[in-house]
């Protein structure tokens, strides 16, 4: 293997261990966002995308390369001068399994790098909606609070003035009572922006959980066809050494 397919094989096996390590059910998605707000990463960023893109093209640039290879030792003209000399059977074939083996290595590193873009923001999306979600439900339970003080509060205004005699009580009691409505009024109103604010997050955080599952279980399918990859390249090794 070349130092170049050397290098992008080095790179697979780390987006693998990255992307297994961001699947941990153990470690929560606020958690991570906390690991994305350290100032090193804050310094990355602005190069970010610069590297990102980069190294799609890169890769991209080596895949259709690795094509190219296969097209090359798989075509008609090579087996025929295969045929002609016997000895170049071996090396052809030699030579058409190391090209298949860099298109794998090249397509699942460009796939993962995608993938593992994608596992980071639907992460990062989750971790800010839960955070939403809880802050929202705090402040619906805070405007709960609030409107049950305020109709205590009304209920002992109330039997206090029924105590007091005159027309001049009867105004008191009359405008506290309006005052007292027009506020629970308002808390209701809050509380209902509030409750349907926090039932869309609910909704948008159930949606990239479910999003984020079926990342996981493409994820899951791709490891298991690269395992069948390596083992069938095994075993090509295996029969060509003996």
């Amino acid at each position: 293997m070349t130092l170049q397919w050397t290098v992008v094989a080095t790179f697979l096996y780390i987006e693998i261990g990255v992307l297994l390590i961001l699947c941990l059910p153990f470690i929560s998605a606020q958690r991570w966002l906390k690991i994305f707000k350290f100032r090193i990463w804050g310094r990355v960023a602005p190069y970010w995308n610069k590297g990102f893109l980069t190294m799609i093209v890169v890769l991209i640039v080596l895949f259709l390369d690795a094509v190219r290879e296969v097209r090359k030792y798989s075509g008609t003209d090579a087996n025929k001068d295969a045929k002609l000399n016997p000895n170049m059977f071996d090396h052809l074939h030699m030579k058409l399994f190391r090209s298949q083996r860099n298109l794998y290595i090249s397509g699942f590193s460009l796939f993962l790098w995608l993938t593992l873009r994608r596992v980071v923001t639907l992460i990062t999306q989750l971790a800010t909606a839960q955070g939403t979600s809880d802050a929202l439900q705090t402040q619906a339970e805070n405007t709960n609070a609030a409107a049950k003080k305020y109709m205590e509060d009304n209920e002992r205004l109330k039997s206090a003035l029924k105590k007091g005699k005159g027309n001049e009580g009867e105004n008191i009691v009359e405008d506290e009572r309006n005052k007292l409505k027009e506020e629970i009024e308002k808390l209701k109103d809050e509380l209902k922006k509030t409750s349907e604010a926090l039932t869309k997050s609910k909704n948008e955080v159930e949606a990239v959980k479910k999003q984020s599952d079926g990342l996981a279980r493409e994820y899951d399918q791709l490891l298991q066809e690269h395992e069948k990859i390596q083992n069938l390249a095994e075993a090509k090794n295996d029969k060509k050494d003996h």
